[in-house]
């Protein structure tokens, strides 16, 4: 070598091997080299340095190698530990004890009468199976609870098991899935076991949708064997087991059809939103630990809250004793309550937005519009107040809320709603000129769009079109044609609409001048005040 490198080269070696066997000498720079050198006799010795930084590489990469095969070694083991039962991923064996949370009654139930009714038949089966089954007669395997979110579902499953004094299994459908395969499916086999063993015993599943969606092809592995395992549970114990399935969904047609087919979910029971007597009940069972004032009428407040569940009705009393604090108030008042309905309903106030004046004017005609509209259309819906106070994403909000419960709606209704939808453009157009409109008027188009489109392709509210229905997920199987005529009616009925509030704030332009600026000097109005200033009377506040 010199100077660290070797000095025989690929060349040099050649010549050696050629001149073999010959008495010569190849010479180098450096060296001389005899040419019957490298038999047996007079061998050659080389020696090579390798290259600065190989062994660092080396070592990576065997390094690297070893972490890949234990890593494999490992995640084996881990599943085939998981799947024996070794090992509980993500839990142990406490989520599958009975829920020792305080214990509650029917008579913490209100608003779901009807649905209250039929659970009582299990608890009747739990305290007295014989009652039952010496007659032949069978305890439904699974009873099914349908309805909106808030309204008490998961309330009548505890209620169930507090009647019954049964222990009472609780998961969500979200808890059985994680990322190893036949996770969710011996958590399934898991929880009806410990069931079977604290039998008499109620299994309630939350948001059953989660796991039980309708099979598709395209579905994970995972995904598939976790609703097989629940349906392999649900017909592998009796009825006289003693133990009930309960379970809960917000979207029941989403559940697979094997799901909830009679023997596996023999009861559907639906809890829909209370009525006015409903909420009545549950804000008097929520008002019991409440100091509240004597001006507060809870018939008022059950009437002006259509459409409220109970999870909302909990909420607004809540919200009203925190407001009471705020104000220093000893009692809950009814003004509290009232300021926790409107906060609920049209959103927290923005005080701090700074509005300039041009864009308070023009909130307050947009408003008014909507207002005027809404006051005397036939049909509307009765005002309950307006708004120029920004709230939530909105600048001003004109609130309309029925007088009583309502589940079906007339054309004349529906043709208001436009009405009063198209109202706020209107007004900014005839006060300020059609180069002045603003956007605010977008939420409204869409909201008359979307009224104007259930009632040709749903409803059957236009002559054109006729009494067809012609649902969203079906509209690109229509001919051009038939989507032609439904784009038009849509746009006829939308038209008409403004034509019909142009003319009515044509006619009232006075009140609507009037009612703006009332809005400007104290941005919010009850239906009363509204009413009082449309008439020119003045406000007393």
């Amino acid at each position: 070598t010199e100077g660290g490198k070797p000095i025989l080269t690929t060349d040099l070696v050649q010549s050696i091997m050629k001149s073999q066997g010959k008495k010569t000498t190849v010479e180098s720079s450096s060296a001389t080299i005899a040419a019957n050198a490298g038999n047996k006799d007079n061998p050659i010795y080389v020696v090579i340095e390798e290259a600065r930084g190989y062994m660092f590489w080396r070592a990576l990469r065997w390094v690297g190698i070893t972490f890949t095969y234990a890593f494999c070694i490992l995640t084996f083991l881990s599943i085939a530990m998981e799947n024996s039962g070794l090992l509980k991923t993500g839990g142990s064996q406490s989520e599958y004890e009975p829920s020792s949370q305080q214990v509650v009654k029917f008579s913490d139930v209100h608003g779901v009468d009807e649905a209250k009714e039929e659970l009582e038949e299990l608890v009747e089966f739990l305290r007295d199976p014989s009652k039952f089954t010496g007659l032949g007669g069978r305890l439904p395997k699974g009873v099914l609870l349908t309805g909106p979110p808030g309204t008490g579902k998961t309330l009548l499953a505890r209620a169930v098991a507090g009647e019954a004094g049964v222990p009472f299994f609780f998961m969500s459908g979200s808890e059985f899935d994680e990322m190893y395969v036949g996770v969710g499916a011996r958590r399934v086999r898991e929880l009806f076991a410990a069931a079977r063993r604290k039998a008499p015993s109620i299994v309630f599943i939350d948001e059953l949708d989660a796991i039980g969606s309708k099979r598709n092809p395209k579905d994970q592995t995972y995904m598939k064997q976790t609703l097989n395992q629940l349906l392999v549970d649900l017909d592998g114990f009796s009825q006289t087991e003693g133990v009930i399935f309960i379970a809960a969904t917000n979207f029941p047609e989403l559940l697979d059809k094997a799901l909830v087919r009679p023997g596996r979910f023999d009861r559907h029971v639906e809890v829909p939103l209370p009525d006015v007597r409903g909420r009545m009940q549950i804000l008097s069972h929520h008002l019991k630990n409440v100091q509240l004032s004597r001006d507060v009428n809870i018939s008022v407040i059950a009437r002006g809250t259509p459409g409220f569940s109970g999870a909302d009705l909990a909420n607004l009393v809540n919200q009203s004793a925190i407001q009471a604090s705020r104000d220093g108030s000893r009692e809950v008042a009814m003004r509290h309550m009232e300021h926790a309905k409107d906060k609920i309903i049209m959103g927290a106030e923005r005080r701090s937005a700074v509005i300039t004046d041009d864009s308070k004017r023009l909130t307050a005609y947009h408003e008014g519009g909507h207002a005027l509209v809404a006051l005397y259309t036939p049909g509307a819906l009765p005002l309950h107040k307006a708004t120029i106070m920004p709230r939530g994403n909105s600048l001003g909000m004109t609130v309309q809320l029925p007088e009583m419960d309502k589940d079906s709606y007339t054309k004349k209704e529906y043709l208001a709603m436009i009405d009063v939808a198209m109202g706020g453009r209107v007004a900014e157009e005839m006060i300020f000129g059609k180069e002045n409109v603003t956007t605010g008027a977008h939420n409204d188009i869409s909201t008359a769009t979307n009224v104007a489109k259930r009632m040709v392709t749903l409803f059957g509210m236009s002559d054109k079109v006729g009494p067809v229905a012609h649902p969203e997920e079906e509209m690109e199987q229509l001919s051009t044609q038939t989507k032609l005529v439904i784009e038009t009616e849509i746009k006829a009925l939308t038209e008409n609409a403004q034509i019909r509030a142009s003319n009515l704030l044509k006619t009232h332009k006075e009140e609507l001048h009037r009612l703006a600026k009332a809005l400007m000097d104290y941005e919010t109005l009850s239906q009363e005040e509204i009413e009082l200033v449309v008439k020119g009377k003045n406000i007393q506040r």
